[in-house]
C-alpha cells in the first residue's frame, strides 16, 4: 500500500477528496476534472484547473500517478504540470529511467531548472512533490526579489534553493507581487492527483532575541 503524508493541523486541504467545488478553470468555470474514491483525475480537454484560494509563501505536498504509456516518447508520455501561484510550472511526467533529466522533464521548473537527480518512479505508483515556495517581494533597495523554490520529489531534493528566472510558460497573468492559486494543468494525459494541501508560511520570522 502506497504511504500517504497525513496534513498537519494547520494545512490547508486543497482537494477534499468528494469534488472540485473549491477549484475553478482558469476563466472562472466550473472545473471539469471528475473527483472519484478521494482521487482527483485529470480529464483531458477539459481545460487547467485551479484553486478559488490565493497563497504567498507556502509549503505544498500533492501526490500524483503516471498512466502507464510505453510508446509514447518526450513531452506525450504523462505530461501534466503543478503551477506555484498559477505561475511557476513544475513539471509532471513520465521520466523515469531517464540517466540525465533535462530543463522539461519530471520536476523539472519548465524550461528553466533540471532537477538535481532523477527521483521518479515507474508509472502506476503514486508519487509525491513537497515543495517550499517563497513568493517574489521588493527587497529594501526597491528592486524585486524572484520566487525560490526547494522542492523534494519521493523525498529525495530535486531542487536546492534555487531563484527562478521568472514566469514559466503559460502563466495565469504576471502579477507577481499578488497572492496566486494552485493550477494544474490538463496537457491531454490521463492523470490522477490526491492529497493535495498546503501550509501558509508567514513572510518573516519575528525579530525579537
Amino acid at each position: 500500500m502506497d504511504y500517504i503524508l497525513a496534513p498537519p493541523s494547520n494545512a490547508v486541504k486543497l482537494f477534499n477528496e468528494k469534488d472540485l467545488s473549491n477549484w475553478t478553470t482558469r476563466s472562472g468555470d466550473k472545473a471539469g476534472w471528475e473527483a472519484k474514491d478521494g482521487i482527483m483525475h485529470v480529464v483531458p480537454g477539459k481545460g487547467d484547473v485551479m484553486t478559488k484560494e490565493r497563497f504567498t509563501d507556502f509549503y505544498l505536498h500533492l501526490e500524483w500517478m503516471e498512466p502507464d504509456m510505453p510508446d509514447a516518447k518526450g513531452q506525450a508520455k504523462g505530461n501534466s504540470g503543478v503551477f506555484l501561484q498559477g505561475r511557476y510550472e513544475i513539471q509532471v511526467l513520465d521520466s523515469y529511467g531517464i540517466p540525465v533529466p533535462g530543463k522539461g522533464d519530471c520536476g523539472a521548473v519548465y524550461n528553466q531548472y533540471a532537477t538535481l537527480v532523477n527521483a521518479c518512479k515507474p508509472p502506476l505508483q503514486w508519487q509525491a512533490y513537497d515543495i517550499v515556495f517563497r513568493a517574489p517581494r521588493m527587497g529594501a533597495d526597491g528592486k524585486l526579489e524572484n520566487a525560490r523554490v526547494t522542492a523534494f520529489q519521493n523525498g529525495m531534493v530535486i531542487h536546492n534553493n534555487i531563484i527562478l528566472e521568472g514566469l514559466t510558460g503559460g502563466p495565469i497573468e504576471d502579477k507577481v507581487l499578488e497572492p496566486g492559486p494552485l493550477l494544474l494543468q490538463d496537457h491531454g494525459n490521463l492523470i490522477k492527483y490526491r492529497n493535495i494541501w498546503l501550509v501558509e508560511l508567514p513572510l518573516k520570522g519575528s525579530d525579537q532575541y
